[in-house]
């Protein structure tokens, strides 16, 4: 969900002649990240945490988060919607990483990026419930964790060892819808051009109530994915009214759908919250995406931004069933206001090792395998063709 691939500075098509690139300080900048992002995803990924351990009813307390936690449960109702923060945020950072690259440049740095963690925290979830196994979550078979291992376990009806793992195959359908684009090369009037066509036709299998064109389009989701894009390009390039229109756009249907997305969020709650202060936090998160596409935030260029950034995709794996599993065993024993802060620190703990230790590690020797294997495919399809 997260790519940390740097900027490239080539300027291509784009009518009329484009202004300018904003200008870029701060060594975040320089190094191709833009740190405020990075705290962005920080935000989004705490808002998920809170959600799940002071409102989710999860089975994991003795008791209802809204009597446990009469104060801090209300915000945490809302945290549900730091999803939507990374999908919109996924948006602005797979098209400023995808600039001047190939499609097959693009696919190598999806899986390199996504799936170290990502394997083990299937395989650390799988063995937490084994170990400690859940009378709500029961404990995953052995044929259950090898597809999760893959994730293709949502279009495939295997059940997920975790429950956070949905928004995988969203990203994954991003991803693919993206690629398309790359095919030709990513200039700003092909992302324009990706982004109009992609509205339509989501509206268009919305409206016909095509399962399979909703599958594909995510008439739901893909508001957020084209509001960053488009955003992207108010960075690279300066705004103007074409994708003005496309982010105004995006949040008024977002809005819109977001009050089928509270019911859902209630319905896993168990309780219901006022509407009015998930319209101002969407809101919010388009502003705030509105202030980095311009510019404004490039000052908050601070490296402990970029560390908390690298933190928010393991944390986001591995925070929801393990940290219920020790909620649930440590609940009475650890005063709670003792108990929620000590988990966290050990979630991000947690999260920092994985991402020093397996993830990095392992990404490198992905990524190396895999263009080897690329390299040979492309030798022996030479020879094959040279005779």
């Amino acid at each position: 969900m997260h790519s940390t691939l740097p900027v490239q500075q080539e300027h291509p098509e784009r009518p009329p002649p484009p202004a300018p690139a904003p200008h870029r300080a701060g060594g975040a900048e320089r190094s191709g990240r833009l740190a405020a992002l990075d705290g962005l995803r920080l935000c989004a990924a705490l808002m998920v945490v809170a959600y799940h351990y002071l409102a989710f009813d999860s089975g994991a307390w003795p008791g209802p988060a809204r009597t446990l936690f009469p104060v801090a449960h209300l915000p945490a109702s809302y945290g549900w919607l730091g999803v939507q923060l990374f999908f919109l945020i996924s948006g602005f950072v797979i098209c400023m990483s995808c600039w001047g690259k190939s499609a097959g440049d693009f696919a190598l740095s999806r899986v390199t990026r996504l799936y170290p963690a990502y394997w083990f925290a299937v395989l650390a979830v799988s063995l937490v419930a084994c170990l400690w196994p859940s009378p709500l979550n029961g404990t995953p078979a052995l044929r259950d964790v090898a597809v999760n291992l893959t994730m293709l376990q949502d279009p495939l009806g295997v059940e997920p060892v975790d429950g956070v793992y949905w928004t995988l195959w969203v990203e994954m359908r991003f991803y693919l819808l993206f690629a398309l684009l790359l095919r030709k090369g990513l200039t700003y009037r092909r992302a324009v051009g990706f982004c109009a066509v992609w509205a339509f036709a989501a509206v268009v299998a919305k409206a016909a109530g095509d399962r399979t064109l909703a599958l594909v389009l995510m008439p739901r989701d893909c508001w957020y994915f084209i509001a960053g894009i488009a955003f992207y390009l108010m960075h690279r390039f300066r705004p103007d009214p074409v994708l003005w229109l496309i982010v105004a756009g995006c949040l008024v249907i977002a809005q819109h759908d977001l009050v089928g997305a509270q019911a859902r969020a209630e319905g896993h709650m168990g309780h219901h919250v006022p509407y009015w202060p998930t319209a101002v936090l969407l809101t919010l998160f388009f502003l705030v995406l509105t202030a980095i596409a311009l510019g404004w935030t490039r000052r908050a260029d601070w490296r402990w931004l970029s560390a908390a950034g690298a933190l928010t995709y393991p944390l986001y794996l591995i925070h929801e069933r393990i940290g219920w599993t020790v909620i649930r065993r440590a609940d009475g024993h650890v005063p709670r206001h003792v108990l929620l802060p000590a988990l966290l620190a050990a979630m991000l703990l947690a999260a920092w090792l994985v991402h020093r230790h397996i993830e990095r590690p392992l990404a490198r020797r992905l990524g190396r395998g895999l263009q080897r294997a690329t390299a040979q495919a492309r030798t022996a399809d030479r020879e094959v063709r040279t005779g």
